[in-house]
């Protein structure tokens, strides 16, 4: 997986996992998505957030997902850039009564791409 086209479809691939894993309160789908040092960062309503891993899906297994709660998944890829072995997506995850943006920054890692650090921050509109 050489080209561009290639590693963008697996890139969206990852991502599609991602927003499920999200959606559906899915820990270990969301789990598969991230390399397991990866770190969670960003601000809530200016609040600093910062949490590993393992912080960040005990909180999302902890909590009633967007899925039990009847939301409509709104989660949308706004843009994708990928330099040989690294690629940074922008992605918009709308969910409960936030409207958040993540900066995914993500490596192939034995021929996978992983998200290996997550920049969140929610958006007033």
């Amino acid at each position: 997986m050489s080209n561009y086209a290639d590693n963008a479809t697996a890139v969206a691939a990852v991502l599609s996992n991602y927003f499920n894993g999200i959606f559906k309160g899915d820990v270990e789908l969301l789990r598969s998505t991230f390399h397991p040092q990866a770190l969670v960062s960003g601000d809530i309503n200016g609040q600093p957030y910062f949490k590993s891993l393992d912080q960040y899906l005990d909180g999302v297994k902890n909590r009633k997902s967007p899925f039990e709660l009847g939301e409509t998944t709104r989660m949308e890829i706004l843009s994708i850039e990928i330099i040989n072995s690294i690629a940074i997506a922008k992605v918009h995850v709308p969910m409960f009564d936030f409207n958040y943006y993540d900066l995914l920054s993500l490596t192939k890692i034995n021929g996978a791409w992983v998200i290996v650090n997550k920049l969140l921050t929610h958006v007033n509109v």
